[in-house]
Order: C-alpha cells, then sequence, then structure tokens
C-alpha cells in the first residue's frame, strides 16, 4: 500500500474512532433519533441530486437502508444515550464481524473455519466480563450495553445484504442508502420526544452540536466510507479490512483524552479479551498453514 493510502487509512480509522466521542458531544443537545435524522439529511441533500442511484433492485437498497442505516445508528445514538460510554461503544460494535458469520453461516450456508469459531468464543467472554461490568455499574448501563450489541447486530445483516447487491457504488449507496432513514428517524424522533423538544433542540443547537452533525455526516460517512471503498477497490481485502481493529483504540483513547472516560479493570480486561478474540478472527487462518508447514 502506498503512503498515501496508508495515510488515508489512518485518517479514516481516527475518524470513525473519533466518531464515538462526536455523537456522545451531539446527543448532550440533541436526541437521538433527531440526531439521526439529522445526519442522514446532509449526507442525502444535495448529494442526492448529483450522485447516481446505485444499481442494485429496491428491495435490497431497501434492506441496507433499514439494517446499516436506521437499525444500526437507531440503536447505537439510544445506548449512547441512555449510559453506553463512547470508548466502550467502539469496542462492543466490534461484535458485528461475528454476527456477520453467524448469519453468512446460517443464510448463505458459508463455511466457518477454526479460527472464526475460536475468534468467536474468545471475543464473547470479553464482551461478557464487559457486561458484568454494566450488571454492577462502572458508568455503563445494561441498557446501552444491550442496544450496542443490537446496532451490531443490525450491521452484520446489512454486511450480508451488501454482500448480495455485488459490486455496487459505495458513494451512491451511501446517500441513496440515506434517503429512506430519514422518514423514520424523523417519526420516532416524534414519538419519542415530542414536537416540543424536537422544535426546542432545534432552535437551541450549539456550535458544538452543529459541529456533531456536520462531522458525523461528511467525515464519518461522506468521506469515511467513499475512501475506504476506494481503498478496498485498490487493495486486497486482507490488507485493508484488518486496520479496522485499529477503530476501537482509537475511540477508547479519544473517549479518555476528550471525555476524560476512564474503564474499570474490568471493563479493560475485557477489551483486552475482545481484541484478542478479534485478531484471532482476523489473523488465525494465516497462522494454520504456518504450523502445519512447521510439523510437516
Amino acid at each position: 500500500m502506498h503512503l498515501r493510502d496508508r495515510l488515508l487509512a489512518l485518517a479514516i480509522v481516527i475518524v470513525w474512532g473519533v466518531n464515538f466521542v462526536v455523537i456522545k458531544v451531539g446527543l448532550h443537545g440533541v436526541p437521538p433519533m433527531l440526531l439521526g435524522a439529522l445526519r442522514f439529511l446532509l449526507v442525502v441533500f444535495p448529494a442526492i441530486f448529483f450522485v447516481p442511484r446505485p444499481k442494485v433492485p429496491a428491495r435490497l437498497l431497501l434492506a441496507y437502508a433499514l439494517t446499516i442505516s436506521l437499525g444500526q445508528f437507531g440503536f447505537l445514538f439510544y445506548a449512547m444515550a441512555v449510559g453506553m460510554p463512547a470508548g466502550l461503544a467502539s469496542l462492543v460494535l466490534q461484535a458485528q464481524p461475528f454476527f456477520t458469520l453467524a448469519i453468512a453461516a446460517l443464510w448463505l450456508g458459508e463455511p466457518v473455519r477454526w479460527h472464526n469459531v475460536l475468534g468467536m468464543v474468545v471475543a464473547a467472554s470479553g464482551l461478557a466480563l464487559i457486561g458484568t461490568a454494566a450488571a454492577g455499574g462502572h458508568g455503563m448501563t445494561v441498557a446501552g450495553f444491550l442496544l450496542t450489541l443490537c446496532g451490531a447486530l443490525c450491521w452484520a445483516t446489512g454486511n450480508i445484504v451488501s454482500k448480495s447487491m455485488g459490486k455496487v457504488d459505495a458513494l451512491g449507496l451511501v446517500v441513496w442508502g440515506g434517503l429512506i432513514p430519514i422518514v423514520p428517524f424523523s417519526l420516532l424522533s416524534l414519538w419519542f420526544d415530542g414536537p416540543a423538544r424536537i422544535a426546542d433542540s432545534l432552535t437551541h443547537l450549539t456550535g458544538m452540536g452543529i459541529f456533531a452533525v456536520l462531522y458525523l455526516a461528511f467525515a464519518s460517512t461522506v468521506f469515511g466510507y467513499a475512501v475506504w471503498a476506494r481503498l478496498l477497490g485498490r487493495y486486497p481485502s486482507s490488507q485493508v479490512a484488518p486496520l479496522t481493529l485499529l477503530v476501537p483504540v482509537a475511540g477508547l483513547v479519544s473517549a479518555n483524552l476528550l471525555l476524560g472516560e476512564e474503564l474499570a479493570p474490568v471493563q479493560w480486561a475485557g477489551a483486552a479479551v475482545v481484541m484478542a478474540g478479534l485478531l484471532v478472527n482476523v489473523f488465525g487462518g494465516r497462522l494454520w498453514p504456518a504450523r502445519a508447514a512447521v510439523r510437516q
């Protein structure tokens, strides 16, 4: 990978890691469902007038929008509003690769390798540790933890939908896939918050609130997904995809530096175990041939 592309990949990792801090800041003045509606409103308009609609069936575009756009971020935003710390959210959301493997095996009949199973078991143990910390307090609620897992499940389901599409223009998918969630997010905001709170939030947007919406729409979504798709198109997935392992690292560090979030020892232990499970899942398949060759 060229140096310029390495720097771009690092920039995306940092943007996506800091994204969780920005969500937390945005939620201080904007309710979670309204924040989702504003995010996708800016992603879609005016870009939708210039970006061609991706050549995918309407049912797949709808499924993508309801899982990755609405489901993932709806659950994540609400989780962080009810007590999920930004740093831990960036880590727990990484359960999505394991949900993806499980859904692909059940739905598409894809094989699951030994290192996938081992990685799942290790990561699940780490999530269990973090879950016990939620039950015992430590700055995190059980509801926030479970809702973040629901967001990871929606992300994983969306991955399977994306796989069913085949090769597709990523920017077009992000923009047109963002059109559909605007209405459900708005309706959910009316239901949860009511017109009065929505009006108050919009008329009293602070500078940080405006920054959060702009960051989520343009830095995290448009820039992040478009450039990431470009890197995946230029290099093998084996070179690009593992870099997402750095996202929770950036999330935990930025949450500590910018929000002053501190993790309890059991949470640090759980985070380390989850990261170990992710590493086994990504790199374990490369170790097995090497071990077999040594034994021969």
